[in-house]
């Protein structure tokens, strides 16, 4: 009698537990995605995918051909952009993530990809401040000029080169 109760609740409790939850609730979030990268050769190819899988994903492939990173990752553990971030810090320019100038230079003398062909947002904001007025369609001669992050050419060092200048003034954060 006691085997036939524990039986019986086991038996209820599979169940209720199979039936009441949805088909794809013990299934992972899979994602697939292609990211545009920047590289050049079989030794960029190992150095991005190695990046995108330390970013967590599951499967990376990077064309050399189409410069294209191909990825499948579970989304419940990691995104598009933590991806691109990994792929950056690695010194390949992604989609939407830039890599910085130390990244890039740390890379080996094959692997230094053509930079020219795109610039980053910063670079953007810069060629329309090199007056100090924002020069971009839309905005009002000022406003692209603001961030203290985005300095012109001229405040390189922090000092302002400008003729007519006292050596700060065109690099002070709003203008």
């Amino acid at each position: 009698m006691q085997t036939l109760k524990i039986v019986s609740f086991v038996t209820l409790f599979t169940a209720l537990a199979v039936l009441g939850l949805p088909k794809d609730s013990f299934a992972q979030k899979t994602k697939a995605e292609t990211i545009p990268v920047s590289g050049n050769c079989g030794m960029c190819k190992s150095k991005i995918e190695k990046a995108a899988k330390d970013a967590g994903v599951k499967e990376a492939s990077w064309d050399v051909d189409a410069k294209v990173l191909t990825v499948k990752y579970n989304s419940s553990s990691t995104n598009a952009a933590k991806i691109q971030q990994a792929v950056a810090a690695a010194g390949y320019d992604t989609r939407d993530v830039k890599t910085t100038d130390v990244a890039y230079n740390k890379l080996h003398s094959c692997c230094q990809y053509d930079r020219t062909a795109g610039t980053s947002e910063d670079e953007q904001k810069m060629d329309c401040c090199k007056d100090g007025k924002c020069s971009m369609t839309g905005h009002d001669g000022k406003d692209c000029c603001k961030k203290a992050d985005v300095k012109m050419d001229c405040c390189k060092d922090g000092k302002c080169s400008k003729e007519g200048h006292d050596g700060k003034d065109c690099c002070k954060a709003s203008h």
